[in-house]
């Protein structure tokens, strides 16, 4: 069965094509390579013993998306990742997230709708705004997002709802994922950002391994127990397991609705500075670090409730953070020579 990953060369992309490839999956991969590197293909090859199909090109591109369709029209699921990301640039450009999100996302559902292809949405914990109550289930009130790429995800989800209430052969799930680290055991794929980390996993490694000075902590005084903020961190693998698992539910009929959401996390939340601690423990080095202000656009804590995934979707995160930051480590070693 063919698939289309879109964004499948990118960090949980790449580690999702993995799991498809070893699940008996034909996959197919758009990616521009705005954030991301065609050496990741070879990687995937190199796991799977199998180089997937690939396309390169920006979904901006309506008529580009047609012509894809038209030539591809097989595909039985797509898992739509492609998209802007940080939660820092989106307030800088709002208006480049709000294209880059949204308008993909619509051309995606036009041509999946005629398919009736099933549709994974590649959502986030940012849809709950700063949530009322940890955990987080996935009925939490919906708050104001604190970020333009936070509202995109929101909105994104309220565009593939409505689409699946006028056409109700539309089989589609939005998994709203927490805070994705680490990389695959083999140290062959992991988090590649281009230029400044954004997310803190990287940046940690990235001066562990000497390319930055020291790590900036955004904050010392939220209300929480060591005044850092609490975010779940789940491996990228266990995510990745995810994605293969709503898509078979929706392949096999298993879904109760034509519209599911489902958190992805842990059911546990870490501080900055448990993080930190966790990568000194595992790959034996101290790490130089500095407070620093708080970010705009930052919410102060984020676990999920995990029992609807756990329960109904029949999946768990196996990783503990300790596993997640020693692949991490190891993939940045690999990619550094060091």
């Amino acid at each position: 069965m063919k698939v289309l990953v879109t964004g499948g060369l990118g960090f949980i992309g790449s580690h999702t094509v993995v799991e498809l490839q070893q699940k008996g999956f034909e996959v197919v991969i758009i990616d521009d390579l705005s954030n991301s590197s065609i050496e990741v293909l070879g990687g995937i090859a190199s796991i799977t013993g199998k180089t997937p199909l690939f396309e390169q090109f920006d979904l901006r591109d309506k008529q580009k998306v047609e012509t894809f369709f038209e030539t591809h029209n097989d595909i039985v699921g797509v898992i739509h990742f492609a998209a802007s990301k940080a939660v820092g640039e989106s307030v800088e450009k709002p208006l480049l997230y709000y294209e880059n999100n949204l308008n993909t996302l619509i051309y995606m559902l036009k041509s999946v709708v005629q398919l009736e292809a099933s549709f994974i949405f590649s959502s986030s914990c940012t849809v709950y705004g700063q949530a009322d109550q940890m955990p987080i289930t996935e009925n939490a009130p919906t708050k104001p997002a604190e970020s333009p790429y936070g509202n995109t995800k929101q909105i994104g989800e309220e565009i593939i709802k409505d689409t699946c209430k006028v056409h109700s052969k539309l089989n589609a799930i939005s998994l709203r994922y927490f805070n994705p680290i680490g990389a695959h055991p083999t140290a062959k794929i992991g988090e590649l950002p281009i230029g400044v980390p954004q997310n803190l996993v990287p940046f940690i490694t990235q001066t562990a391994a000497g390319l930055r000075k020291e790590l900036s902590v955004f904050g010392n005084d939220y209300p929480t127990p060591d005044g850092t903020c609490i975010r779940d961190y789940i491996h990228v693998v266990d995510l990745a397991k995810a994605h293969v698992i709503a898509l078979e539910r929706l392949i096999n009929g298993k879904n109760q609705y034509n519209y599911e959401t489902f958190n992805v996390g842990t059911g546990k939340g870490s501080s900055v500075l448990e993080v930190i601690k966790s990568f000194e423990k595992v790959s034996g080095k101290e790490l130089p670090y500095k407070f620093a202000p708080k970010r705009e656009g930052d919410v102060i804590q984020a676990y999920a409730d995990t029992a609807k995934a756990n329960n109904d979707l029949g999946w768990k995160a196996e990783s503990t953070l300790d596993d997640a930051m020693d692949s991490a480590w190891k993939w940045e070693q690999h990619i550094r020579n060091i």
